[in-house]
């Protein structure tokens, strides 16, 4: 059964790649933030309402953490407001709602693996509009899937890995923290998996179909300092004309390297439910790393 598709933010490292793995499931009209953008709501209705899709798959956001701290009234429209918006103008459609949200919303100080029934306390402007933006879609629709991911990497846009690529160029020494833990996510495995679980619902369509909220990240953990390790290795590895070697990266504390905004220590997410009701298996972090680095590097 093909379906309409409506994607935000095909300019995004996730809505590059779902463009790819959306494809076989039906035509897709795609936008980015020129075409659409999230914070005008009159435009994002009319939108809705002039491609009539059965799914729309929002993947755009107001992803600049630390600016958000000074423009509140942007990230609260477009992670806050947006999602809800989307979901209403669905609901006429009876159409599929899936929207991606961030382990921001935690306050990082769980000592294990954050769960979906886990109380969401965020720190953040950034935490707080995307908690927002999920608490406004399920208001809005029942027919939606939130994916909470972390640390999202990917060969198109910007990201750690390629920041860290950048400054191995530059430098000699690095100071990266190593007292913040999470599981790098490669933007190809968030979208493949998001095209997975519409597969289900198209063959289920709404008999039954378990919506709702899903954490998505790869499997294992690490810090961004052995992150940025692993990164820097692999270039070495691939005989690049780098000044940075690994062991010439320091391991520095989050209070050394303070930002505008705070980063929760702890962004572990279990992905148990997501894997047993879909019968998933989610890869080690450093699969997707290593697959994303071959076609950066």
């Amino acid at each position: 059964m093909s379906m309409r598709i409506l994607l935000t933010g095909k300019d995004g490292q996730v809505g590059f790649e779902l463009q790819r793995a959306l494809a076989s499931l039906g035509p897709i009209v795609a936008v980015n933030h020129a075409e659409c953008d999230l914070a005008d709501q009159s435009i994002l209705r009319q939108l809705v309402r002039d491609v009539r899709p059965n799914i729309i798959v929002n993947p755009a956001a107001y992803t600049a953490v630390d600016k958000a701290e000074s423009d509140p009234e942007t990230a609260f429209a477009v992670n806050g407001i947006a999602p809800g918006i989307l979901g209403e103008e669905a609901a006429k459609l009876d159409a599929l709602v899936v929207h991606y949200s961030t382990d921001y919303v935690f306050d990082g100080t769980k000592q294990t693996f954050y769960t979906e029934n886990d109380l969401a306390n965020p720190q953040s402007v950034y935490g707080k509009s995307k908690l927002a933006g999920e608490q406004a879609l399920r208001q809005s629709t029942d027919s939606h899937l939130v994916f909470r991911t972390s640390w999202v990497f990917g060969a198109h846009g910007n990201n750690f890995a390629k920041t860290m690529l950048k400054l191995a160029i530059e430098r000699e020494t690095l100071n990266v923290v190593a007292d913040q833990f999470g599981a790098p996510t490669s933007a190809a495995l968030i979208a493949d998996v998001t095209a997975q679980i519409i597969g289900h619902y198209l063959r289920r369509k709404h008999h039954n179909f378990p919506f709702g909220l899903y954490n998505l990240a790869a499997a294992g953990e690490t810090t961004w300092y052995d992150y940025a390790k692993t990164v820097i290795a692999a270039a070495q590895h691939a005989g690049k004309p780098i000044k940075l070697k690994p062991e010439n990266i320091r391991p520095i504390t989050t209070a050394e390297f303070p930002l505008p905004a705070p980063r929760p220590a702890n962004s572990r997410l279990d992905t148990h439910k997501l894997r047993e009701t879909f019968g998933l298996h989610l890869p080690v972090w450093q699969d997707g790393l290593l697959h994303i680095l071959q076609q950066i590097l």
